[in-house]
């Protein structure tokens, strides 16, 4: 069974330039796009709405890759016009944001330049593309897999990097029984509870680094303000990738509460929340899942705090709200066991998300 993953490997720095001459097409294809799009909609203003589509947007823009100093190729050109009008009908909006090519300025878009599968070569370690001969570090061993569509990004640091797109083999379907299932509670004091009692604790990188980028911020040191930023989020997401690879070659079946992060971001929480990335952990736990051909949900985590996983009622001692955010231990009135706070939500998480799966979950 075949399923698709995406790649990221990191291209060397001499290619830089070519790089951004080439994002720079990009975007001001994305900018004609965008103001073609808006002004067929102001035009008309007293006819119904043209949503432009992909295909329209690419015969306006035929000819673009012939002009003189431009160096995309028409595929390029293709690609930019389709993710416009895909984004465009995905956030329901008249126009997107321009992308800025400036580097001096303060909303400058990060270079960006997509491809098509057949628009892209690997040969003798490096990258065919557009003429170019480009290297990179291959760390994945790029000629044993067929390369399909993707992009080459920059980041904040002007580093560059290819995410390609290509077909890799997965294992058959397990199918899974109590043994084998875990639920996961996500939380701030420990990022993730698991229901056989065990807990994933990360350090706290950002506050580990907060002082040192404290002093580098308020010293307008730009260049070291992102490489603390990046040195922070490789630590966060290596630590993360770590244990998700682990859950999934370990189990059949996981179960994680459907907690909304964005909603505590925004509150006096924001700092922990971010720092514990409980998105980034479901994200990579989630397709990890799918290409293991692991079952993956996301259960209704609702008074899974306050039932008891042994008898499944609630009682009066059950921590209950803000004021009950400091209890981490309580005893059940009902059945009399006596249960960790977090180990006991991720046990009625796990027992939800068999409920759904013998009723059937849609997607998995």
């Amino acid at each position: 069974m075949e399923t698709v993953k995406t790649l990221k490997l990191r291209i060397k720095d001499k290619h830089a330039k070519a790089m951004l001459a080439m994002a720079r097409d990009v975007n001001t294809v994305w900018n004609f796009c965008n103001e073609t799009q808006y002004r067929s909609l102001k035009r008309y203003c007293n006819r119904p709405k043209v949503w432009l589509s992909g295909f329209d947007l690419q015969k306006l823009t035929a000819g673009f890759s012939k002009c003189e100093g431009v160096r995309v190729d028409s595929r390029t050109v293709q690609e930019t016009c389709k993710e416009f009008a895909t984004r465009l009908k995905q956030f329901k909006r008249q126009k997107l944001n321009w992308r800025v090519s400036n580097r001096k300025s303060p909303k400058y878009s990060l270079g960006w330049v997509p491809f098509k599968g057949e628009g892209i070569k690997y040969k003798n370690g490096q990258l065919h593309f557009n003429g170019l001969q480009i290297g990179l570090w291959d760390s994945y061993g790029l000629s044993k897999y067929e390369l399909g569509a993707g992009s080459f990004n920059e980041d904040s640091r002007g580093r560059w990097y290819v995410n390609i797109a290509v077909k890799v083999e997965v294992e058959e379907k397990r199918v899974p029984d109590g043994s084998d299932v875990i639920g996961i509670d996500l939380g701030l004091k420990a990022l993730a509870t698991y229901s056989d009692g065990e807990k994933f604790e990360p350090k706290r990188f950002y506050r580990e680094s907060e002082q040192a980028l404290g002093i580098a911020q308020r010293a307008n040191k730009k260049r070291r303000v992102k490489a603390i930023h990046a040195k922070i989020a490789n630590q966060r997401k290596d630590a993360i990738h770590k244990e998700t690879s682990a859950l999934v070659k370990r189990h059949a079946g996981i179960f994680v509460g459907n907690v909304n992060a964005k909603a505590l971001a925004k509150t006096s929480m924001a700092k922990s929340v971010h720092d514990a990335a409980w998105t980034t952990f479901r994200t990579q736990l989630k397709y990890k899942a799918i290409r293991q051909c692991v079952v993956f949900a996301e259960v209704n985590e609702a008074f899974s705090t306050q039932a008891c996983s042994c008898c499944g009622v609630i009682s009066a001692s059950s921590p209950k709200g803000r004021a009950g955010l400091g209890i981490r231990q309580w005893t059940c009135c009902s059945c009399g066991s006596v249960h960790d706070r977090d180990t006991n939500a991720a046990r009625n998480i796990a027992r939800l998300g068999l409920q759904a799966l013998a009723g059937g979950i849609s997607g998995v």
